[in-house]
């Protein structure tokens, strides 16, 4: 019985590990840092924005880049322009990737800062790229105001990214609405927030309480994987609960057996 309880304890212990490595994306610290980074990098783009929006989070953007960062994959949600499959109003929905490990090394900023970093290799003026410049346009795209964001472990590995030989391999995901990367610049040149008529001017982005409105999805899920908030530590809790009630229920009826056993033949057991 003492082995068995010892087991439950250790599967208790790797459980709460497991659920407080990273934040979960009800994790207001964590909002507040992905909004935070998201709306210091876009204030400071240059030439400067006259439309650029200030961004807030969105519940149901999370709940899929959740959803999809459970996927372990290194490639783009494959649902993103399907009508309602990303989320209840945004079609399609942006979406940036990043991959890293091990997970203790893990940063919002220095996560969202390298999608941004990709600036050197983007010419405003032509909209010319000399590499990858997709993760900071859509950082930066103008028409785009809520994100969602979620970070997850891949203890087997990312697909379509080589981690064999990296331990904790990581991928944090950010959905966005309005989706960006058209073809056109991701924002409009001139002085700050001065393309948006009857809106609030904040660190030269453009606010509006109607749009900027945090919206409860508390009755919609993705229907891949799970994004709901408190996924990851329910199934850990439902899984521990279960090997703490069902093992030393067996423990018991085998020694009640045992002990039945003996009784109907004494001399079934040797003993030396």
């Amino acid at each position: 019985m003492a082995v068995v309880v010892l087991h439950a304890l250790l599967l208790l212990l790797v459980c709460l590990q497991s659920s407080a490595a990273l934040p979960d994306i009800d994790n207001q610290t964590f909002i507040t840092d992905c909004v935070t980074v998201h709306n210091r990098l876009r204030s400071q783009v240059n030439p400067p924005a006259s439309d650029m929006r200030y961004m807030t989070w969105d519940e149901a953007l999370a709940k899929t880049a959740k959803a999809w960062a459970r996927t372990c994959q290194f490639d783009h949600n494959i649902y993103l322009k399907q009508a309602g499959k990303v989320h209840p109003t945004f079609t399609p929905v942006g979406e940036n990737i990043w991959v890293g490990a091990p997970s203790s090394t893990f940063s919002v900023s220095a996560a969202i800062e390298n999608w941004y970093g990709e600036v050197k290799d983007y010419r405003y003026s032509d909209r010319s790229c000399s590499s990858v410049c997709g993760h900071y346009t859509q950082v930066v795209w103008a028409k785009s105001y809520k994100v969602g964001c979620a970070v997850h472990i891949c203890p087997s590995g990312i697909a379509g990214f080589n981690t064999n030989s990296i331990p904790d391999p990581t991928i944090f995901v950010c959905n966005y609405g309005d989706a960006g990367n058209f073809p056109t610049h991701p924002y409009s040149a001139g002085v700050e927030c001065s393309t948006c008529p009857g809106e609030t001017c904040e660190n030269k982005l453009c606010k509006k309480q109607t749009r900027d409105q945090a919206i409860a999805y508390a009755n919609w899920n993705p229907d891949f994987g799970s994004g709901s908030g408190a996924a990851s530590s329910a199934t850990c809790n439902s899984y521990f609960l279960a090997v703490l009630t069902t093992r030393p229920l067996a423990l018991a009826l085998i020694i009640a057996g045992m002990y039945g056993l003996q009784l109907v033949f004494p001399h079934v057991f040797a003993y030396e």
